[in-house]
């Protein structure tokens, strides 16, 4: 894919984000109430590549000043219309077909291939090693721990970091049908949480929408950076900013 295999090279050197008060709820109904933490969360700053657990936060000086030097690389422009956008622009919902990703073709779907990958005590449907039916989780968007089960789906869904309508908007619309699959089933774009707060993200960028626990937001915009810088996307200005900001600029 020329320069487009080439970025995703430098998109190993990333970081970013932390910190917007007030712009989002955390859901009183979702685990237990309390702020938890995962032992087997990474940092993404080593993880760039997303097939590792979790969303540790980045909090070291020198890492927020890694942060902010690739968000700095990030280019930027205006949003554009959402003409045209439809879900199925990027292939149908978790495609095992989406090749050029990692999890590509290994015979389960991208939402269990994740749910495997972030989730502890992971129970399966009898004979099989894919259809997930429970698991704990911990959501690093609030903190908390969800003990989820299939038959209550809806609890945890898979957050685009950098939203697919988003993404559209900012040139999206223009790519290849392979290259959106890949957008909208590359692990290192996806991550389980609670459904109540993704579902208040919609399709937002950092400066509309951070998540509600604050110790992972400069995590969160080294990820949605890693991600544009992957996929040779800009960003808007403001949400540049506010990624900055997040890492203490």
């Amino acid at each position: 894919m020329g320069s487009f295999g080439a970025v995703a090279v430098v998109a190993a050197a990333v970081l970013l984000v932390s910190g917007c008060e007030g712009l989002a709820e955390d859901n009183p109904s979702t685990g237990s109430g309390s702020t938890t933490s995962d032992r087997r969360a990474v940092s993404p700053l080593n993880n760039p590549d997303g097939t590792k657990p979790g969303l540790a936060p980045v909090t070291a000086d020198a890492d927020k000043a890694a942060a902010r030097k690739l968000i700095e690389e990030l280019s930027t422009k205006g949003r554009g219309p959402k003409t045209g956008y439809d879900r199925d622009e990027f292939g149908y919902a978790w495609m095992d077909t989406a090749d050029g990703v990692p999890l590509a073709r290994n015979g389960c779907d991208t939402r269990n291939d994740l749910l495997k990958l972030h989730g502890r005590n992971v129970a399966f449907r009898a004979g099989s090693d894919c259809v997930v039916v429970s698991m704990d989780l911990y959501d690093p968007y609030t903190g908390k721990d969800i003990a989820w089960k299939k038959s209550k789906a809806t609890e945890v869904q898979i957050d685009h970091v950098v939203p697919l309508s988003y993404a559209w908007q900012m040139g999206a619309a223009r790519w290849s049908e392979e290259k959106r699959r890949m957008l909208a089933n590359d692990v290192l774009n996806l991550l389980p949480v609670s459904g109540h707060t993704n579902s208040a993200k919609r399709d937002s960028g950092p400066a509309s929408w951070l998540p509600p626990n604050k110790s992972i937001r400069c995590s969160y915009g080294v990820r949605f950076a890693q991600v544009a810088q992957k996929y040779e996307l800009a960003v808007t200005s403001a949400d540049k900013a506010m990624m900055l900001q997040q890492c203490g600029a």
